[in-house]
């Protein structure tokens, strides 16, 4: 079933008893993001709230929070699809009259892929134009009690390079600051920000186009980690399964994608900036107030009957996560076409996903995992990856646990280990020293085993150290003070525990050791808290401009001065929460 729109989409979880309607009054500033993340906590349905205070349009959330909605939304299609075009690619080399006879019902697919253009009368989008402030009646939402305002965080913002030719949709938060403009969160690396650049340095504005709703294809593309050069809007299609309709604007400008909810347009002037933030992001904190450009809104398009989508993020597992365990399905049979030597790619949602990432690679000749790993880190948004896990080992790289036994059987610190340090890093990544600066880590266990990892710790008592639990066969998580109350601990440890932790390739010190019970809470607590370059501690020398180093490696992954604030609901929002919940349901 191809879903062409929000509504369709709606229509099939309500036949699926995937859909919830809440009819009681609920307001966008926090109340209705409390209620969204209690019920994709147990996960529940999707929520349709028909009663948002202070706008006409209803809200659905929790539209993609399970891996079964996933499945309703998208169905098998799309990854059979992408498995047959890879696979066809590598039968048709050279290409022959037989072999093009036996892929044509793939050809006859890739024939539907790209976008139509259809009269205005026919783009729902297109039966109302707001132009009085119409940011003003958006139900936009506020999600978390530090956030700097309202934000749509379903967006998908279109824009197109200023010579003309490539465009890009992405999805980049947009702070509301009032009815005519809002922030423009482009991130450094991303499609939009490029054209954003390079209009300003033409000192000119740049048209910019927000879609919200649409078929969930749409979604998809604009958040996919695919290829800079990869059309989103053809990427729409090929998950869609045929072409995706578009109307002129008699305004003028960009053209509309027809099944829209709504189309925001207008402009981002060259130089101008505004304090952005802060918001509570999927790292699972605060990204914190910055400059960044405006958009200043001409005019709204919208269905009679416009439904608002949005998501809320927060702490792993959110929504989020499962949207990105599919996109990551979808993609990978292109990874290898991509970049020759890497079998299979993964990051991880629970660390924010550039945080960490893992590949099985080849290793035909000794150091080939090297250059799969230079080729990763300069791949599109991968190339924001702070740290990064290679094994020529046959594995699922999302049983993070079995991964890092893998490498850690294999790893030699003398050469499998290589930080680099002063590089870019996510602009939502706070660990290194100022934003957007920071490090990054390259681990390898390639080969034969080397070692066998102990699983029980039983090395005595630590100092400083009050718990001490595995998280896996080599990895060792320990806790004792603060940062702030101890910030020599880690090298402390390797200088006076040494021969006790001599076993164990690799030591977390984290502000809680009980992380270590739980693949999500070990991810997100550890990747998302350290800095390759400032964090590791290990004995090394150099030898021929190479850091050969010792084990242990001692992660300093507690929470430091600087970090922003974890995110934890208002108390009074849970209380009303608690107090109406009846109600809702």
């Amino acid at each position: 079933m191809n879903l062409t729109n929000l509504r369709a989409h709606l229509e099939l979880l309500r036949a699926e008893n995937e859909l919830i309607e809440i009819h009681a009054p609920v307001d966008p500033y926090l109340e209705l993001a409390e209620i969204h993340r209690r019920v994709i906590e147990e996960q529940g349905p999707a929520l349709l709230f028909t009663n948002v205070k202070g706008s006409a349009f209803p809200v659905a959330t929790n539209l993609f929070g399970t891996p079964r909605r996933i499945d309703l939304a998208f169905g098998p299609r799309p990854e059979q699809f992408m498995r047959q075009a890879v696979g066809a690619m590598e039968r048709l080399m050279p290409p022959t009259l037989k072999g093009l006879w036996g892929e044509r019902n793939l050809l006859i697919d890739a024939l539907k892929v790209g976008t139509k253009s259809v009269p205005a009368q026919q783009a729902p989008v297109m039966q109302v134009c707001d132009t009085d402030r119409p940011m003003d009646k958006l139900p936009v939402l506020t999600c978390w009690q530090e956030d700097g305002g309202p934000f749509i965080t379903l967006p998908l913002v279109y824009t197109e390079h200023p010579d003309g030719g490539h465009h890009n949709l992405g999805m980049y938060r947009m702070q509301v600051y009032d009815g005519q403009t809002t922030g423009m969160h482009w991130q450094i690396h991303k499609g939009g920000g490029f054209h954003y650049h390079e209009a300003e340095q033409r000192g000119k504005a740049l048209p910019v186009t927000v879609f919200l709703g649409g078929p969930p294809a749409l979604i998809a593309s604009a958040i996919a980690p695919a290829p800079e050069h990869l059309p989103e809007l053809l990427l729409a299609s090929l998950i869609l399964g045929q072409k995706l309709p578009l109307a002129d604007d008699p305004h003028g400008g960009h053209r509309l994608v027809a099944e829209a909810e709504f189309a925001i347009s207008g402009l981002v002037p060259p130089h101008e900036r505004r304090p952005e933030g802060p918001f509570g992001d999927h790292f699972g904190y605060y990204s914190l107030i910055h400059d960044f450009p405006v958009l200043h809104v001409n005019r709204v398009w919208h269905r009679k009957d416009a439904i608002y989508p949005a998501t809320i993020v927060g702490k792993p597992r959110q929504e989020d996560y499962f949207f990105g365990d599919f996109l990551q399905r979808l993609l990978s049979p292109a990874f290898p076409v991509v970049m020759p030597g890497v079998k299979s790619l993964w990051t991880y949602a629970e660390t924010g996903f550039h945080a960490l990432a893992s590949a099985v690679v080849r290793e035909s000749y000794a150091r080939e995992a090297l250059t799969s790993a230079f080729r990763i880190l300069g791949e599109g948004q991968l190339s924001l990856t702070k740290f990064l896990l290679l094994t020529d080992q046959p594995v699922d790289l999302a049983d993070f646990p079995r991964l890092f036994e893998l490498v850690l059987e294999r790893f030699d610190p003398r050469q499998d280990l290589y930080i680099f340090n002063k590089t870019s890093n996510d602009t939502l990544d706070y660990t290194g020293l100022r934003l957007n600066h920071g490090s990054k880590a390259v681990l390898a266990g390639v080969g034969e085993p080397v070692r066998e990892l102990p699983r029980v710790y039983a090395g005595g008592a630590l100092p400083g150290i009050r718990d001490a639990r595995p998280f896996c066969g080599g990895c060792l998580v320990v806790s004792g003070a603060s940062f702030v109350d101890d910030p020599e601990l880690p090298q402390r440890l390797l200088q006076q525990a040494k021969a006790q932790l001599a076993g164990w390739p690799v030591v977390i010190v984290s502000d809680d050791a009980a992380v270590a019970e739980r693949q999500s809470s070990f991810l997100w607590s550890v990747f998302t808290r350290f800095n390759p370059a400032t964090d590791i501690y290990a004995d090394a020398e150099v030898r021929h401009h190479h850091l050969s180093y010792e084990l242990p490696l001692i992660i300093d992954a507690r929470m430091k001065p600087g970090y922003p604030d974890e995110l934890v609901p208002r108390e009074d929002i849970v209380k009303l929460v608690d107090s109406r919940w009846k109600e809702y349901f």
